[in-house]
Order: C-alpha cells, then sequence, then structure tokens
C-alpha cells in the first residue's frame, strides 16, 4: 500500500524511496543542518513531506549536478533551502539561475570531503567492530548454555 504525499516516511521508507542507503539519510543530517526529521521514542525518525522535498533536492544536487556536499552547503546557505527547492524543481534551471556559479566537480573533491567521509567510515567500522564483539559474546553464553 502506497502512502500519500502527506504521510510521514520511516527512514527505510524514505531511503528506499530516494533510492539511497538508510547510513547516507543519516550522514546528510550530520552535513546539512536543515534536516530535521522528527525523532520519536527510540530514536526513530519521521520524515514530513518537506523534509523529503529537501533530501530529494539535495540528492539531485550532490548525485544528478555534480556538487559535493560542501556546494549544497553553500548553495543552501547562500540561496535558502526554498529558492534552491524551487530552482531543482525545474531541471536546466538551475544553471542559468546560478550563472558563473558552476558546481564543483566530483573530480575537484577537497580535502574535508575526504576528511568527513573518513571520519564516517571510522565511526561505521567501530560501531561494526562492537556488535561484533556482542555477537560473539552472546555466541559464548549461548554454546555455555547449550553444553550444561
Amino acid at each position: 500500500m502506497d502512502k500519500s504525499a502527506d504521510a510521514f516516511r520511516t527512514i527505510s521508507e524514505a531511503a528506499e524511496e530516494l533510492e539511497v542507503p538508510q547510513h547516507v539519510l543519516r550522514f546528510w543530517e550530520t552535513r546539512f543542518s536543515q534536516i530535521r526529521p522528527m525523532k520519536r521514542g527510540g530514536g526513530r525518525r519521521y520524515y514530513r513531506p518537506e523534509d523529503m522535498e529537501l533530501l530529494r533536492t539535495i540528492r539531485s544536487l550532490l548525485y544528478g549536478e555534480g556538487y559535493t556536499i560542501r556546494g549544497v552547503q553553500r548553495l543552501l546557505k547562500e540561496r535558502g533551502v526554498r529558492a534552491v527547492m524551487a530552482l531543482t524543481a525545474n531541471p536546466g534551471q538551475l544553471a542559468s539561475a546560478i550563472g558563473s556559479e558552476q558546481p564543483v566537480s566530483l573530480t575537484e573533491r577537497d580535502d574535508d570531503d575526504d576528511a568527513v567521509a573518513a571520519e564516517h567510515f571510522a565511526d561505521m567500522n567501530r560501531a561494526l567492530r562492537a556488535a561484533l564483539g556482542d555477537i560473539e559474546d552472546a555466541q559464548r553464553i549461548l554454546r555455555a548454555a547449550h553444553a550444561r
């Protein structure tokens, strides 16, 4: 059953709709202060329709237009969220409206983008190692209980 356009989306629904992994949405929340999903008990995220519109805009700028994270941050800060969303809603209008401000090529990544990505993956690595340790502990407990 499809949700209406006005319905809130969970992170899994948002990720599926945007065709990006959930961890990318969490990462974008750390890089773009404008993304503010509602959080309920247990930290569950609920994206409002306006959050989804902003996420679609960010996705379009990063993946479709070739902007870096820093480039999108600058664009949102200088132009404002509503103005950028209006520009990206009409293909071809963004480049003419921005004029000489061309997107930073993905091959021209700056050191800050690389540092942020490295930090993100280091955090993910630590979390996965901790989870693996918990799983190994649980396996030892189960083996011990089974041996009795």
